[in-house]
């Protein structure tokens, strides 16, 4: 497969997983009014403290805690563009774009102030934008592709052992199930067809009873 239609293929893969997610958390979530751009500038300003921005005082960058913002954002992007209405493929064509662009800005802060203001003033998801982001924090799209499906299985596991009704535990055996999951999830082989089963499967054999 080509770079280009290995890239079609995840953000493809990410668009179907983030609808199914929004659907398992609510079925009728295209009605709900969520403020999706909301979420996205908030946590854009949680980011900025991970990465530091503070002059007075001395701060080092928390690389792997603003992958992980980067992540829950595109979770919310991703929802913001299934909102427009448009199809799967032509989102699909459209992220692909603009996520291989590069504007060249060398500042993070600057790059991410870029994001928060299209979801501000626009309530969009800019994703050339988020783009800057991640090259500026050394992921690329393989990485997001990872992290995400990660993210979104963990999701999953949650609302299948009671994170709604609030049975769900989140430390497990000395660790928060973020941990666990940052660890297991680099013993698999992302480019497996059913990568995403067997890390639900490994996060069962984790998970206390």
């Amino acid at each position: 497969m080509t770079k280009h239609s290995i890239a079609h293929s995840q953000i493809q893969q990410m668009l179907t997983l983030q609808d199914a997610m929004n659907t398992r958390v609510s079925e009728t979530w295209r009605d709900n009014g969520y403020e999706w751009y909301r979420a996205i500038w908030v946590e854009c300003a949680e980011m900025l403290d991970h990465h530091g921005w503070k002059w007075w005082k001395h701060q080092e960058i928390d690389i792997a805690q603003v992958q992980l913002e980067l992540v829950d954002i595109f979770h919310f992007g991703l929802s913001l563009r299934l909102m427009t209405g448009s199809s799967v493929e032509q989102i699909t064509n459209e992220l692909v774009e603009q996520l291989a662009q590069n504007t060249e800005e060398q500042d993070f802060k600057i790059a991410l102030e870029n994001l928060a203001s299209a979801a501000v003033s626009d309530k969009a998801f800019d994703a050339t934008a988020f783009a800057d982001c991640m090259r500026l924090m050394s992921m690329d799209l393989n990485e997001l592709f990872r992290q995400y499906v990660g993210k979104n299985t963990l999701n999953f596991f949650r609302q299948d052992h009671g994170y709604k009704e609030g049975s769900y535990i989140k430390v497990w055996h000395g660790e928060e199930d973020n941990e666990v999951l940052a660890r297991v999830v680099n013993t698999l082989d992302v480019s497996a067809d059913d990568f995403q089963q067997q890390l639900y499967i490994t996060l069962e054999s984790h998970y206390p009873t």
